[in-house]
């Protein structure tokens, strides 16, 4: 366990996941081509520039046979672990990785590997605006669209106020015993959380949203990798 009073700072990469959004392929998405790397090497790449990340745990499905192939897979930072089959099952799973490399007041951030845009002065503002917080936060953006809230024949019965709104990105970055605690309770009262965030909410506390850039997508749909694409070849990034 760290025991020094500066917190350390630790990343798991939820990589488990079969990209069911995508249609038949080969390939899960994190996995797919993108401007001459794959996903996940370019959603990995801020995490392991930055010095203050010391460890980088990437989260597997079991039976994986594309990781070992990578470049990236012997980059000294990474450690592996084995995932399930949800996001938060391979949460928790790298959670258990990270423990012995982590006090209660060290971060953790958590990532998708499916999120190839994340730029560095984001990642640099993440750490400063949470540095003194007890629970931590995300980035993120304001909503820019009209949100329409839908009935089940698809017609509009209202409009959603929008002027306090954002749309979650990642990293998600939280204490590690707080994460640990949220998780684990989760898990214990069978909640289905789609972000670490939600998890976090479960147990009452507030989590601090951080003003991120609207570039960080996830690749989810097959025109989300033509957009990154044009992204990274900007090279905003």
């Amino acid at each position: 366990m760290n025991s020094d009073h500066r917190a350390g700072y630790q990343a798991i990469v939820p990589a488990a996941g079969a990209s069911r959004r995508m249609g038949p392929q080969s390939s899960p998405k994190q996995y797919l081509e993108l401007a001459g790397r794959r996903v996940i090497e370019w959603s990995l790449a801020s995490l392991l520039d930055h010095a203050a990340c010391r460890r980088v745990i990437v989260v597997l499905s079991r039976d994986d046979a594309h990781w070992a192939r990578l470049p990236v897979a012997s980059h000294p930072k990474i450690a592996l672990a084995v995932g399930g089959d949800e996001r938060a099952d391979s949460v928790r799973a790298g959670l258990e990785a990270a423990r012995a490399q982590a006090g209660d007041r060290d971060w953790i951030l958590v990532h998708d590997a499916a999120r190839p845009c994340l730029g560095s002065a984001d990642l640099a503002r993440l750490f400063e605006q949470l540095q003194d917080d007890e629970v931590g936060g995300l980035l993120a953006t304001p909503v820019v669209d009209t949100l329409k809230q839908v009935d089940e024949s698809h017609r509009v019965v209202r409009t959603v106020p929008r002027e306090r709104l954002w749309r979650a990105l990642t990293p998600q970055m939280f204490r590690f015993g707080v994460l640990m605690r949220a998780m684990a309770h989760c898990a214990a009262q069978q909640l289905m959380v789609t972000d670490e965030a939600q998890a976090i909410e479960a147990l009452g506390l507030c989590p601090r949203v951080v003003a991120g850039n609207a570039d960080n997508v996830k690749v989810t749909l097959p025109e989300d990798l033509a957009r990154a694409a044009r992204i990274l070849g900007q090279g905003s990034v």
